[in-house]
């Protein structure tokens, strides 16, 4: 908790106002930023100076995982995190290519688990990881992507936490995710449950221990219109101790990721907070 508070406060005491073209705003910007999750010690990095809605995180996730391309889909398994950039991005909506509502393209787990090939085939990257990491391999290249330039065109969003390499160290997992933008206040918690669960779900399902999560951001950056909230009410919140993430221990694959496994799979054991806080969301 304290990691990121330190990176707000870094952002407010360093950032450079950059202009971002997308959203029309002023982002107070820092290039550069590294996190660390303890996952072995359980130490499950959610905010405790407002309150996060970790399920709408982990909901997210298993739909990156599932390779969902949908924000219907989304929003059945518990979040509408999906709802804005696949019904409200103009440039989406104006794309010939759209489908459709609630329609997102070809962005990230549609990326993750059929990355086509030029012949008209598609690459399953999370199988060929989930497999290998089962068998005790680590190739040096254990590596999702979402970010395929080739396809930019045939999304609602490119990619920010665009990559996860898996490293294996006997039996003890690690994971290094790179993100290239992320919107501080609203976004990194998302993004540090989901690095954090990641890492959790990969070694339970690969019969491995899991070790450190390594989260690397380029861009991080406070949009002009959620500053005085950061710097009035939330840095000036003291942090609670982290809390734990329970995870079913009858999820033992891959095949129940996609099948069976929901939300109530999961639960947050000793989560303190304060109140909540509205930042405005910038599409």
């Amino acid at each position: 908790m304290q990691q990121y508070l330190n990176l707000c406060q870094r952002i407010i005491d360093e950032g450079v106002w950059i202009e971002n073209e997308r959203t029309a705003k002023k982002c107070l910007t820092v290039i550069n930023a590294d996190l660390t999750y303890d996952v072995a010690g359980n130490k499950f990095p959610i905010i405790t100076t407002r309150k996060s809605f970790w399920k709408a995180a982990i909901a997210e996730l298993l739909g990156y995982l599932r390779g969902l391309d949908n924000a219907a889909d989304f929003r059945a398994l518990g979040t509408k995190s999906w709802d804005a950039n696949a019904n409200e991005n103009e440039a989406w909506l104006n794309n010939p290519l759209r489908k459709g509502e609630d329609d997102m393209g070809r962005v990230y787990g549609v990326q993750g688990r059929a990355w086509a090939k030029p012949d008209g085939s598609h690459i399953d990257q999370l199988k060929k990881i989930v497999d290998h990491l089962r068998q005790g391999i680590d190739d040096r290249g254990e590596i999702l992507t979402f970010y395929n330039p080739g396809e930019f065109d045939l999304g609602c969003l490119r990619p920010c936490m665009h990559t996860h390499t898996f490293s294996l160290l006997e039996d003890v997992l690690y994971l290094t995710s790179y993100q290239r933008s992320c919107d501080v206040p609203l976004g990194l918690n998302f993004n540090q449950i989901q690095v954090f669960t990641l890492l959790a779900l990969m070694a339970q399902i690969s019969g491995k221990s899991a070790g450190l999560a390594y989260h690397k951001i380029v861009n991080a950056h406070i949009y002009e219109d959620q500053v005085e909230l950061m710097r009035e009410v939330q840095l000036q919140r003291r942090p609670f101790d982290p809390p734990k993430l329970m995870i079913n221990p009858d999820i033992k694959s891959l095949e129940d990721i996609e099948t069976w496994v929901s939300l109530e799979d999961f639960e947050v054991e000793g989560y303190q907070h304060h109140d909540s806080i509205t930042y405005p969301f910038s599409v």
